[in-house]
């Protein structure tokens, strides 16, 4: 599941970030020309404002338990969401944990979720 900036660079997706009027596009694989490793098996490059093909913001979307949720992650079968419905007693009744004040989040099981959907912007 993804969620965050994605830029395309020479016909490939990138995970991203703007940066000003540039993107710093990220990859995993060493030894890529023009990246420089930040950490261990993260590489980064910094792109001009005409290098990069295309920006967006994607942002995955479900239903867990009747209620509508963003998807964060995924790991082992489970997938970390947001709940979005603007209700604290029913995000308190699905026992999420209050990640923020009125920012409620929680582990759910994969093969409970539906309706995901991811949108690009």
């Amino acid at each position: 599941m993804r969620d965050g900036y994605l830029a395309t660079w020479q016909g490939r997706e990138y995970e991203a970030a703007p940066d000003g009027d540039n993107v710093r596009i990220y990859i995993t694989e060493p030894g890529a020309v023009g990246f420089t490793e930040v950490r261990l098996g993260r590489h980064v490059r910094l792109l001009g404002p005409d290098e990069c093909d295309d920006l967006a913001y994607v942002r995955t979307t479900c239903t867990w338990r009747g209620e509508p949720f963003i998807v964060l992650a995924e790991a082992d079968g489970w997938l970390r969401l947001e709940y979005t419905g603007g209700r604290a007693p029913m995000a308190r009744a699905l026992g999420l944990e209050e990640f923020d004040f009125g920012v409620y989040q929680g582990w759910a099981p994969a093969h409970e979720v539906t309706d995901i959907v991811e949108h690009r912007a």
